[in-house]
């Protein structure tokens, strides 16, 4: 009975064409791990060198005498990581929708699992 049990635990390999040609027509059954999902997105979209390369020009431009587009730099930079945070989940759809390889870590790694309907 506790082989049944780990069947039934276990997702059924599903190939990307087959999830990207279905997922449109409802047929496959999506589940993100939210705790998962964020630091995959932020680190497949690289924000975090994004945001720090913002706050460090920030931080220039305001010792360079610009303190208003200074702040501004620093503010969207951190802006910018808290956002990917928190649409991670949405963002990992999309970019899994299109990109092979990130369909294929997500799936691997437990971040997102599809079932058929």
């Amino acid at each position: 009975m506790s082989r049944q049990h780990d069947a039934q635990d276990t997702a059924e390999y599903i190939p990307f064409e087959e999830f990207r040609t279905g997922l449109p027509h409802g047929r496959f059954r999506i589940i993100v791990n939210p705790a998962l999902a964020a630091p995959f997105v932020v680190h497949r979209t690289l924000a975090t060198q994004l945001a720090v390369a913002m706050i460090g020009s920030g931080i220039a431009a305001a010792l360079a005498g610009y303190p208003w587009i200074g702040g501004l730099l620093v503010v969207a930079g951190i802006l910018l990581r808290r956002a990917v945070k928190a649409q991670a989940p949405r963002i990992l759809l999309h970019l899994a929708t299109r990109v092979p390889a990130v369909y294929e870590q997500a799936t691997e790694h437990g971040v997102m699992e599809v079932r058929r309907v």
